[in-house]
């Protein structure tokens, strides 16, 4: 053969490299048009993860599966510990960041297995292959092994690296309902991703090549076989040391259930989330873990059907710490589907020391003001106290710390009820009336409606200088703020509910006090709620306990079922010693006297009855409610025997004389006065030759009715009537029936008085000396 016959023409050579690339240029359209007739990729598994809720520091609180029921927690490539992210490669494939979706040496070293060993050794497949069938499922077979190599050079075109892996570490399957390495990291292992040994990255990075075989909560010894080979492979890029550490750790894992921590603010969050897969919350897991704990401990001493909720919202940020809206989630019985901590109910006495702090603020009362824990008529509403009982002579810290109903209403009808809600509502704090209806005084003793949601955000105020806040519940929520009170009137009722009482005693121990926890508990009408919330430096914890139905609980009230569990808490959450705390400048003590209720004046010391240390408002020391029964001021004169000191007039006596300066309690309070403040409040006895007058310490008697008597009706329906006088006292009198001014008139005329009501009624008789007598009667 010649040399020219051996050699190919430069004019040939173009031809078959034409001709080359041609066929080349045909293939790869064929390949396209191939491509382009699957279609486009399928996203609807890709981009459907479940929704998670999670804690402040990224702690599972409850994950919502998918709609076709899988667990795909949705994970980032920088949320995912590295350890694994690298293990997954190396062991995976290698050459994902430089193929174009196929690896052809991986394809070419499963086939020369094949055929070799004649059983399928490596399957060749690339991550972005693995990715591609998870998407599209195919069958083994020659065909599909093809669909899927097509499939991954589609996903390569469209996708970037990072992208295509994003995809795998969320849907790869880990074995029954779970999908990707979140959910898997979370069942199995009780960590998230992001925080991985090296046995745990191994583990969950050959998981997928055989999800039911080596799930290790049902074959431990399998998946740790598996895992060891992982580890086995990574010598030489692993210290030997670390691989050997991770072939110690035994295979442990949990039990797969789903976590259903804050459930109610989980379901709460994520109707109003936006179709969001992640929301963050504010809620500690550690912190929810105890509550719901304390809640569940309490369940067994609880009728059928009671619930309860409980709030903890951190004071500085006005983060929710822990949300528990029932006692139960899964119990129906009890209504564990109902969110007690949004449900507006009867706050009960909650709002008394809002009542006292705007009084406060409003210049009405000091620390130590005197009230009338009597019985009293207030334009026909005759409260009552909760243990049906009165005091007599109360302070107003008494009064809150004692939760008595007439004081409060007694102050309530000063400040004027429509003036305190709105006071309420500017500071966050709104209450809900019956349609149409207006405030009224019963609103201090629960006559309104409001949620333990609204009401933990309002009691904050005592541990923000005044500042109510919304309660926020994720981190990126707006600070909503609105004051409530003045610093001065906050820190008072503060000192009060922690100190139970003037805390003057303490003060004179040293410069700072040692606080506690502020706390005030509330029952609703016909026990049909309970309540106690609670304030210290760091948090302000709220209780709700009762039927979420309305039903009544005979015997459960704040402090016996709500306040416990309020204790509980606190020691559980906040054990961090109270800092000593100074009053701000508007806020100074001073001694103040009964009956007057104005500062104690050396020059007057026989004005004061009864000395008091009391903490006043901007030096101001208001003096004590002008009598609502019996008109004048509440100083008066009379004139003495200047040689005796007996009282004496103008009319019966010419000897010389002086006048004296007396201070009058309120008539309500003086047949409540013990005997000491009896002798000190009544004027002396009078002079001989003034004989006729109305002796002090001569008592009055009432006639026709006798104490402790039990009056029936005559017939049913009909109310009796009774005639009573009274003796002692010539002039005129005063009749009170409950605390409701009757009569006043002279004391020769009987009063006659129809007493409509069942059950207990107390009728007083007294005369401007002071003197009284009751009887108390029951009709049936």
């Amino acid at each position: 053969m010649s040399k020219a016959a051996t050699m190919t023409s430069p004019r040939a050579g173009r031809g078959l490299a034409i001709g080359t690339a041609a066929l080349v240029i045909v293939a790869l359209m064929g390949v396209g048009a191939w491509v382009v007739s699957l279609g486009s990729v399928p996203l609807g598994r890709e981009l459907e993860l479940s929704t998670i809720v999670v804690d402040r520091e990224g702690r599972l609180l409850r994950p919502y599966a998918t709609t076709e029921g899988r667990w795909r927690l949705p994970a980032r490539l920088d949320g995912v510990d590295p350890r694994y992210l690298a293990l997954l490669l190396a062991y995976e494939d290698r050459r994902f960041r430089s193929h174009p979706g196929v690896d052809p040496l991986a394809l070419a070293r499963a086939a020369a297995q094949l055929v070799i060993e004649r059983r399928i050794i490596s399957g060749g497949s690339t991550l972005t292959m693995q990715v591609a069938r998870i998407l599209e499922p195919t069958p083994r077979t020659l065909a599909g092994k093809t669909r899927q190599i097509l499939r991954a050079l589609q996903l390569e075109l469209r996708y970037s690296k990072d992208e295509i892996l994003a995809i795998y570490i969320n849907h790869a399957p880990m074995g029954g309902v779970l999908e990707g390495v979140e959910a898997a990291s979370r069942a199995y292992l009780g960590k998230p991703s992001r925080r991985l040994s090296h046995a745990d990255a191994a583990l969950l990075t050959v998981l997928p090549q055989a999800p039911s075989r080596l799930r290790p909560d049902r074959h431990p010894q399998a998946a740790r076989a598996a895992r060891d080979k992982v580890l086995q492979r990574m010598a030489g890029q692993w210290s030997a040391a670390d691989i050997a550490d991770a072939r110690q750790e035994p295979i442990i894992a949990q039990t797969l259930r789903d976590p259903l921590l804050a459930p109610l603010l989980a379901e709460r969050l994520r109707r109003d989330s936006g179709g969001r897969q992640r929301i963050d919350t504010t809620i500690d897991a550690q912190a929810q873990q105890t509550i719901e704990l304390l809640l569940a401990d309490r369940l067994a001493a609880l009728p059928p059907r009671v619930s309860m909720a409980a709030l903890v919202v951190d004071n500085a940020t006005l983060e929710v710490r822990a949300y528990a809206g029932s006692a139960e989630f899964a119990d129906h019985q009890r209504f564990g589907f109902v969110d007690m901590v949004r449900a507006a109910r009867s706050p009960g006495s909650t709002l008394k020391p809002f009542l006292y702090g705007q009084a406060l603020d409003a210049g009405l009362i000091h620390s130590e003001s005197l009230l009338a824990d009597v019985p009293q008529s207030f334009a026909g509403y005759q409260p009552g106290n909760f243990q049906q009982s009165f005091h007599g002579a109360v302070s107003v810290s008494e009064a809150l710390s004692k939760s008595l109903n007439v004081p409060a209403v007694e102050v309530l009808e000063r400040l004027e009820p429509q003036r305190f809600v709105a006071a309420l509502r500017s500071g966050g704090l709104k209450l809900d009336f019956p349609k149409g209806a207006a405030p009224n005084l019963s609103v201090i003793l629960g006559g309104a409606a409001t949620s333990l949601e609204q009401l933990v955000g309002a009691y904050t105020a005592f541990a923000r200088h005044g500042i109510a806040g919304k309660p926020r519940y994720n981190p990126a929520a707006p600070l909503v703020e609105q004051r409530m009170l003045s610093p001065g009137a906050a820190f008072i009722i503060r000192d009060l509910l922690e100190a139970g009482g003037p805390v003057g005693r303490a003060i004179e121990q040293g410069p700072g006090i040692r606080r506690g926890i502020a706390w005030k508990t509330g029952t609703s009408f016909g026990f049909r709620d309970a309540w106690s919330i609670g304030v210290s430096d760091r948090l302000t914890i709220g209780i709700w306990v009762g039927r979420p139905d309305g039903t009544p609980n005979p015997g459960f009230f704040g402090a016996n079922i709500a306040t416990p569990l309020l204790v509980a808490a606190f020691e559980a959450l906040d054990q961090q010693p109270a800092a000593p705390r100074q009053p701000p400048p508007s806020v100074t003590q001073a001694k103040i006297c009964w009956p007057l209720g104005t500062r104690f004046d050396p020059a007057e010391a026989e004005l004061c009855h009864r000395q008091r240390l009391a903490w006043l408002l901007n030096d101001t020391a208001p003096p004590t409610f002008a009598d609502r029964l019996r008109p004048g001021e509440a100083r008066y004169r009379y004139e003495v025997d200047a040689s005796s000191g007996r009282r004496v007039t103008p009319e019966c006596s010419r000897q010389p004389r002086r006048q004296v300066e007396a201070a009058r309690w309120p008539a309500a309070l003086e047949p409540w006065l013990g005997n000491d403040l009896r002798t000190v409040a009544r004027p002396p006895a009078w002079a001989d030759g003034c004989q006729g007058q109305p002796e002090p310490a001569g008592g009055l008697r009432i006639v026709g009715l006798t104490d402790g008597e039990v009056i029936h009706r005559p017939h049913p329906g009909q109310a009796p009537v009774v005639r009573l006088e009274v003796r002692g006292q010539h002039g005129p009198v005063y009749w009170l029936v409950n605390g409701r001014l009757a009569a006043h008139h002279s004391a020769s005329r009987a009063l006659i008085q129809r007493l409509p009501e069942p059950g207990r009624t107390d009728i007083t008789v007294m005369d401007d000396a002071g003197r009284f007598d009751r009887v108390s009667v029951s009709v049936r």
